[in-house]
């Protein structure tokens, strides 16, 4: 079994390196344009949207599946990736123009802010290689790997796609 997808494991570590170096690049080490137009700045709440729609997508091939509905299950997580990387796309194009974005807010919020940001960064390091594993093992049927992948990849899915949505409110509210 490992053999044959060797190729495949060699393929999701490289793309996820590769993801998460560019990434700590473009938004920490690289200065963003302060004079971004106004269709650049609705690209937070444009990506918060495809957030929503990429957990909603989640439950409904969650429940799917649990239905037996193997087909539409299939229809909703692709569906759910594609709503992701649309985000990813939004997500380095909107922080190659703006660059880091600072939370203002004080006292109480501020810790639950970046208790929520730093679980969210950590969780969606790892989210990649998931989704790419759990895809490729349900794209293959290979049903006994890919349950024992999604059942770990879908709450983490989740919660990165609903932290990143209260990351906006927080950011939109105290920032």
């Amino acid at each position: 079994m490992l053999s044959e997808n060797r190729t495949f494991y060699f393929w999701n570590a490289s793309i996820t390196t590769v993801v998460l170096v560019f990434l700590t690049w473009l938004i920490y080490f690289r200065s963003g344009n302060s004079s971004a137009s106004l269709a650049v700045s609705i690209l937070p709440a444009i990506n918060a949207g495809l957030n929503t729609i990429c957990a909603i997508l989640l439950i409904l091939g969650f429940r799917a599946i649990k239905a037996k509905r193997e087909r539409l299950h299939r229809n909703f997580m692709i569906s759910a990736f594609c709503a992701s990387a649309m985000f990813l796309v939004g997500y380095v194009y909107y922080h190659s123009l703006q660059g880091d974005t600072k939370f203002l807010g004080e006292g109480l919020i501020r810790g639950v802010y970046f208790f929520i940001l730093i679980t969210h960064i950590l969780l969606s390091m790892v989210m990649v290689p998931m989704i790419l594993s759990s895809l490729f093992f349900g794209l293959r049927d290979n049903r006994r790997s890919h349950r024992k992948v999604a059942r770990f990849t879908l709450p983490i899915w989740l919660y990165v796609s609903a932290t990143g949505v209260t990351i906006f409110f927080l950011l939109r509210s105290y920032s």
